[in-house]
């Protein structure tokens, strides 16, 4: 119970950071959370979820490597930076995460491999992004989807087998994803 409320208390905090932020900037696309248990962890990721179709003239944006350019941060979304936020620490694409709240952004390259950044800095708006706190700089996984995604998705699901989980960011016709698995 004790850890369960200095959780949402580090939670509630982060996201009271943020409101101010979020108060200074119009927000363009919608936002969303998306929370799993995962082996008595739970892993929550706040993001915001950019359509494929421009919101001005309704035309369908080439995605990678035009809007989300290769070789360049991107915030892995919209609007404000998305933010991890994890109970317990975990270990991703072989990284060691310490519980606790971070903020995601994508390294995407021309050859189609994608780098998943995990970064100390919380509360910024798009790509204020300051390299000097990288947590960690993950290599994903890239499979190509069997339907065409149009607004930006990500998700953290369960491991079917041998415990453990994976997060995935769908857009366009791909998919990256990384595994990780809770410390125990």
């Amino acid at each position: 119970m004790r850890r369960l409320t200095s959780t949402l208390l580090i939670i509630v905090t982060t996201f009271a950071g943020l409101l101010p932020l979020s108060a200074q900037q119009p927000r363009l696309s919608p936002h969303e959370t998306i929370s799993k248990v995962v082996d008595g962890s739970r892993v929550m990721i706040v993001y915001g979820r950019p359509f494929s179709k421009d919101p001005k003239s309704g035309e369908v944006r080439q995605i990678w490597g035009t809007l989300v350019p290769y070789g360049k941060v991107w915030r892995t979304g919209a609007d404000e930076a998305t933010l991890l936020i994890t109970q317990k620490p975990i270990v991703l694409g072989g990284v060691t995460i310490p519980a606790g709240a971070y903020t995601l952004f994508t390294l995407p390259d021309s050859t189609g491999t994608a780098k998943l950044i995990v970064n100390k800095q919380l509360g910024q708006w798009g790509l204020q992004y300051d390299e000097k706190q990288d947590l960690a700089r993950i290599d994903l996984k890239k499979d190509p989807l069997d339907q065409p995604v149009g607004q930006f998705t990500m998700a953290v699901e369960k491991n079917a087998t041998g415990g453990g989980g994976v997060v995935k960011l769908m857009w366009e016709g791909t998919q990256f994803s990384v595994p990780f698995t809770v410390v125990k």
